[in-house]
């Protein structure tokens, strides 16, 4: 429909607003490329393998890229419909999640499986042998025979995996039983597989050193863990924004050095992301508006220090905060800027966050932020991972051991076992998801952290966007206050203003709430 017209859409519009139709240079930089460019142009490399992954471009699905200074190259190209993006999304879809939203709770739900279960295994061989056929290169088939994203209007023929897998399609919203536990780890598993497989295709066909990497497969930060430990090259970098987000940063990328030929300008420390804070900020007088509608009573700080502190100890009562400062971040992960926090060694902060603040499914894992120079101290990993990108392992000497039957136990009773110290952010597999936490990019949360750690002895704490379930991540300064009232978070921080959830005015009845908060 309108797709096909955009380009006279595009031209029509310009001219409305005073350009002139013989002046208006349009580029549409092709799906994958305007990736790979949001992957290579940004990262500290001057030159590097190019992986990207999705669910489909125009018809690309995935492709791999080599560059250098300002060129990009493009080498191998993978078409729709065969796509491990779609592929990865059918089976999110067939566990009752939502579809381009959901597959992050697939990834979280893939450690409840049970890796030594004969149905793991099974469904394994079976995705492997009927789904999809892998190269040795990382290529791959799907059979289409069993997926109806191509020609219909669900992801796959629901008739034929059931008969496959021996389970049905599971209703959203319903229980997750350990069959979809199962199922979530044996596809991550063939996921992993073939991201491991085409990285080192990625790397082989450049000779590079170095693989960036973008699309909305490289969000999957499970497999990008395992693909570190690998070795295959010596270091990655992953657009933050790798999804289809990311996509007009790169298009602005491609359109800068590809058609315009600019010389390549390189970031080395650590990138030109600027840690992904690059979204609007607001002004505090503007704040103290919009808190004044509100009639939002606050307390203001002219010691950012002695704001920390305070907040320290409210983490450390077991406290929940709205954290918001500076400028938005740019992609799917909160980073510091746009989180709730809280103290990630109360043994029930995770269900605190995931029932009465976030009003999510409660199997979800929560992240650490980790102050940088303290990386080693919690978690198996070597390096900084500033955007959220990669699991690790907590560290040996802060596991604790599982009681006896812990695998016959139900999901509910595992998640809530203590695996270790900071047990908020230690998934079911002892993993973390990890933020490293450093001056130059967010001097603010850095000096939080720091606070936290001189009055408790630990550089971590809990980070999760500042959203509940279903909404977006909160932007301005009265999506938090909205946020904060219809949760039951315990205090609001707004730059320096400081707000206790005790103090804020009561509303009679949903008539009252109504009236307040639907504001221009």
């Amino acid at each position: 429909k309108e797709k096909l017209f955009m380009r006279h859409i595009l031209s029509t519009e310009l001219e409305k607003i005073g350009g002139k139709k013989s002046d208006i240079k349009l580029l549409f930089p092709e799906h994958h490329l305007s990736h790979a460019a949001s992957a290579f142009y940004p990262s500290p490399f001057d030159e590097a393998a190019i992986l990207t992954i999705d669910g489909v471009g125009e018809w690309a699905t995935t492709l791999i890229a080599h560059g250098k200074k300002n060129k990009i190259h493009v080498l191998r190209q993978l078409d729709f419909p065969h796509s491990l993006g779609l592929l990865y999304s059918a089976f999110t879809y067939y566990c009752g999640f939502k579809v381009n939203s959901g597959e992050y709770k697939l990834m979280g739900l893939a450690p409840y499986g049970d890796p030594d279960s004969e149905q793991t295994h099974n469904w394994e061989t079976l995705i492997k042998t009927h789904l999809v056929d892998i190269r040795p290169d990382g290529s791959f088939l799907l059979n289409m025979d069993y997926f109806n994203y191509a020609t219909g209007l669900t992801m796959c023929h629901e008739k034929r995996w059931e008969q496959l897998f021996g389970i049905s399609q599971r209703s959203p919203e319903t229980e997750v039983t350990q069959p979809y536990m199962n199922m979530a780890l044996a596809i991550q598993r063939v996921t992993e597989e073939i991201v491991l497989l085409l990285a080192k295709t990625a790397a082989s066909l450049t000779g590079s050193k170095y693989l960036t990497m973008a699309g909305g497969v490289a969000l999957n930060c499970v497999a990008n863990g395992k693909l570190l430990k690998q070795n295959i090259v010596e270091d990655i970098w992953i657009q933050p924004a790798s999804g289809d987000a990311g996509g007009a940063l790169g298009a602005a990328y491609a359109a800068h050095y590809i058609w315009n030929q600019q010389p390549r300008l390189t970031v080395n420390n650590p990138d030109a992301m600027q840690g992904a804070y690059l979204g609007p900020s607001f002004e505090t007088s503007s704040i103290k508006r919009i808190l004044k509608r509100f009639h939002a009573p606050y307390d203001e700080y002219s010691d950012f220090q002695k704001l920390c502190q305070d907040i320290t100890n409210y983490l450390e009562q077991g406290l929940v905060i709205g954290w918001f400062q500076g400028r938005m971040e740019y992609g799917p992960r909160a980073l510091g800027n746009r989180s709730i926090l809280a103290d990630a060694r109360h043994p029930d902060t995770q269900k605190k966050l995931n029932l009465k603040i976030k009003y999510r499914e409660g199997f979800r894992p929560f992240a650490p932020s980790v102050l940088e120079q303290d990386i080693a101290d919690y978690f198996e990993l070597d390096r900084p991972s500033p955007y959220m990108l990669l699991v690790a392992d907590v560290c040996e000497k802060r596991k604790l051991a599982l009681p006896q039957g812990y695998t016959q136990k139900t999901v509910w009773d595992r998640l809530y076992v203590l695996r270790s110290d900071i047990p908020a952010v230690t998934h079911v597999d002892y993993s973390a998801r990890i933020q490293s936490v450093c001056p130059k990019t967010n001097e603010r949360y850095f000096q939080l952290i720091t606070a936290f750690k001189q009055k408790t002895g630990y550089g971590v704490i809990v980070n999760t966007s500042f959203n509940v379930r279903g909404e977006p991540i909160v932007c301005t300064p009265q999506d938090a206050y909205v946020c904060f009232m219809r949760t039951e978070m315990d205090i609001l921080v707004v730059q320096d203003l400081v707000l206790k959830k005790n103090d804020q005015p009561e509303f009679k009845d949903s008539n009252d709430w109504r009236k307040t908060f639907m504001l221009d």
